[in-house]
């Protein structure tokens, strides 16, 4: 017999939270939405049989741990809807912290020039010139699987180039040394062998594990985030919520000042940021 979508939603509310999943009902209205369009899981009718199908099959999915980033193909970032899928890793909210930093610092600069090393889906360069218009973005990139997804988000955007080279070499984008405002990073900063939730291990490992102290790619992009920087240029890199006093001495051995760690939306210690001395 054809249900009600508030039938289907609290079936799958059950099944969701049964499997470990952190916010069951949300998830649940999510692919619901997804599955209907827009408001019609506010509705009575009965929801047809095929939809009913497909529902449950994304239900499934997620009960897999599957993220619903994955299952729904978008990932949510600040003011903009991001392409995901398997090979990228997936933005997180504690990185809009970040970002957020970022616009505070560049507020009144007309055209900043602004470097995103291990852009992954492109989501902190792209807020950036979302939100910042003018600013001049380079989001740098090495994998092929996670290029393919920047290059898909930022399509729409001319001013944002989008370069395949590794982060941490140091002949990467060198003809910019010293005129760069402003280095943003989110480096694969997971310590080795901590646990994570199951749906991290969809994301590509090459975009989570950061070596044994979880500063190994830390370390590296410090360094050519230094030489990027112009004079009074900062860069701003987010880390392991227990790294922020390690994080604070990498800015320094690399020769940038004023170091200084900042909380996420959850209060946790997420990134640190210094400047290059005048």
């Amino acid at each position: 017999m054809p249900a009600v979508p508030a039938v289907l939603l609290r079936t799958a509310e059950r099944e969701l939270a049964g499997a470990g999943v952190a916010s069951p009902r949300q998830d649940a209205e999510a692919l619901l939405d997804h599955v209907l369009g827009g408001t019609a899981r506010f509705t009575l009718t009965a929801v047809p049989p095929e939809d009913s199908a497909r529902y449950r099959d994304l239900v499934h999915r997620r009960v897999g741990r599957e993220p619903l980033q994955h299952i729904l193909g978008v990932a949510g970032f600040r003011r903009l809807t991001l392409a995901v899928g398997p090979g990228v890793f997936v933005p997180r909210p504690e990185t809009e912290s970040l970002v957020g930093w970022a616009l505070s610092l560049l507020a009144g600069r007309s055209a900043p020039l602004v470097v995103d090393l291990c852009a992954g889906t492109g989501a902190i360069g792209l807020a950036v010139a979302a939100e910042h218009p003018g600013a001049r973005v380079h989001a740098v990139e090495l994998d092929g699987a996670a290029l393919g997804w920047l290059r898909r988000n930022a399509a729409a955007w001319p001013e944002v180039s989008v370069v395949r080279v590794d982060a941490t070499d140091p002949a990467t984008l060198r003809e910019l040394d010293g005129t760069v405002d402003l280095v943003l990073a989110n480096p694969p900063y997971v310590p080795d062998g901590t646990p994570v939730p199951p749906e991290v291990d969809h994301d590509p490992a090459i975009a989570v594990w950061g070596g044994p102290d979880g500063l190994t790619t830390v370390r590296k992009v410090s360094v050519r985030a230094a030489a990027l920087l112009r004079p009074g240029g900062w860069f701003g890199v987010e880390h392991d919520e227990t790294r922020g006093a390690e994080a604070r001495a990498i800015l320094a051995a690399a020769g940038l000042v004023a170091a200084r760690t900042h909380a996420d939306l959850a209060g946790r210690p997420r990134f640190s940021t210094a400047r290059r001395e005048r």
